[in-house]
């Protein structure tokens, strides 16, 4: 249980899972045409791991997965009703430059726990910019389609290099993804024990 617990438990030591609970219709701001076709793909391609729906529109929000690509933190506090969706930005934004960050996710949750939307901030600094386009999409992507610990990636990425270069999800983590969305499991759990139910069903696809 305890390679699978972790990607779930906390800094301060307590245990919290989340999925989505609603179809992702994604939205990206910031980038390309080209690079809007990778992340596209990418959340097809996470998505159909999961078994989760990818949809056009979400009926409350219009968009519930907000990726944006920013060259400096304070484009932010000029985007347009932003500070309407996300009322803590402006001190978000300091807080961001003060640790000199290149990234940052928002949850949002519906009343049963499940992930309602998720907003993710990329400033694309020199360490950023130079990841393949298709890396950084498929690792944000990733990050995102669970609530994982905020250490579970601390130093590790969910993603491994093949022999030539392409970057693929690593295996453990495809299984706890693929395990986290069977449709007998909760959209949300702060139970320990929840692990070892994921445990069970990881063990259960590979036999």
């Amino acid at each position: 249980m305890d390679d699978v617990a972790r990607y779930f438990t906390r800094g301060d030591g307590t245990y919290l899972f989340a999925r989505w609970g609603r179809p992702i219709a994604p939205v990206v701001f910031g980038v390309e045409d080209q690079t809007i076709s990778v992340l596209k793909g990418a959340i097809e391609a996470v998505c159909q791991l999961a078994g989760h729906d990818v949809a056009e529109t979400d009926p409350e929000l219009g968009v519930n997965f907000m990726m944006f690509f920013i060259r400096d933190w304070k484009e932010l506090t000029e985007t347009p009703k932003l500070d309407q969706m996300i009322p803590e930005l402006k001190s978000l934004v300091g807080r961001l430059e003060e640790a000199d960050a290149n990234q940052y996710r928002i949850f949002r949750f519906d009343p049963d726990g499940g992930i309602k939307a998720c907003f993710v901030f990329l400033k694309m600094d020199a360490v950023m910019a130079d990841i393949p386009a298709d890396t950084l999409c498929l690792g944000q992507v990733v990050q995102s389609i669970l609530l994982w610990s905020d250490e579970a990636f601390l130093g590790s990425s969910p993603l491994a290099l093949t022999g030539n270069d392409v970057a693929i999800l690593k295996p453990e983590v495809a299984l706890i993804i693929k395990a986290s969305y069977q449709s007998n499991m909760p959209v949300m759990s702060d139970d320990p024990s929840h692990a070892l139910r994921l445990q069970a069903r990881i063990e259960m696809s590979k036999a």
